[in-house]
């Protein structure tokens, strides 16, 4: 059974209350970037693993996307993605990413943000991402950054006054389960190097256009000065990729 923290009352709770929940995606640090690598989506198909509200989805529709496809294993994030896009026409269906199975050549671009770090066996969704995606389709997804997910503790080392010193970096060429916290619950994560991503992308028929590592935007550093260690290390990962040939 792949984890659904979120369909967890306690849990949805919390995570309704995180600046992405309430504001969207002009709350969500990686968006400057990832919104600059989407491609021109008018009448494009769009789909959308790991979907949650549904954000993604809706700025699709708001560009003329043709059709938009979000996917989650959450019930509570997908009731909330179809209430907040009403009127706008998007599928949403219930199932774990590594779950899907789409007929092929169906899509033109596949997004995921935040999501893929959750996924066990990325080898397979690779492989079923390619088959969706048309000739030339893009995927472009956002993930933890391997330096973020290396250390399952994911938090800084303090001195004495609580004053952050450094962010470990350990057990960094282990891949596999992390067993971490969030939002205050135990949540299972899957480490995997840069290497592994990457490379996992070439076997999989995909070329790599791009590869970023963004720290906060200039204009979010100035509303919400907390924030300044987010500069330290990366947080994200994201990569725009093409497809190139069939499986």
């Amino acid at each position: 059974m792949k984890e659904n923290k979120y369909d967890d009352p306690d849990f949805f709770e919390r995570y309704s209350h995180m600046p992405r929940s309430v504001n969207g995606l002009q709350a969500a640090g990686e968006w400057y970037i990832l919104k600059e690598l989407l491609p021109d989506l008018t009448g494009k198909a769009v789909l959308d693993l790991g979907c949650g509200y549904g954000w993604h989805c809706i700025y699709a529709k708001e560009q003329e996307a043709a059709r938009v496809v979000g996917i989650d294993i959450s019930a509570k994030m997908l009731a909330i993605a179809r209430e907040k896009s009403e009127g706008l026409s998007i599928e949403y269906h219930q199932m774990a990413i590594e779950d899907i199975d789409l007929p092929a050549h169906t899509f033109d671009l596949v997004i995921s943000s935040l999501a893929l770090h959750y996924v066990k066996d990325l080898v397979l969704v690779c492989q079923k991402i390619n088959t969706c995606l048309k000739p030339g389709g893009e995927l472009i997804f956002s993930q933890e950054h391997p330096i973020f997910t290396a250390s399952a503790q994911q938090d800084w080392y303090v001195d004495a006054s609580g004053n952050r010193l450094h962010w470990p970096v350990d057990h960094y060429q282990e891949e596999g389960v992390r067993h971490t916290q969030f939002l205050g619950a135990a949540v299972t994560k899957y480490h995997r190097t840069l290497e592994t991503v990457i490379n996992t992308l070439i076997q999989s028929h995909f070329v790599i256009k791009g590869l970023y590592e963004p720290k906060p935007a200039e204009s979010m550093l100035q509303t919400h000065p907390d924030i300044k260690d987010e500069t330290r290390r990366p947080i994200f990962l994201l990569v725009a990729a093409q497809k190139t040939g069939e499986l």
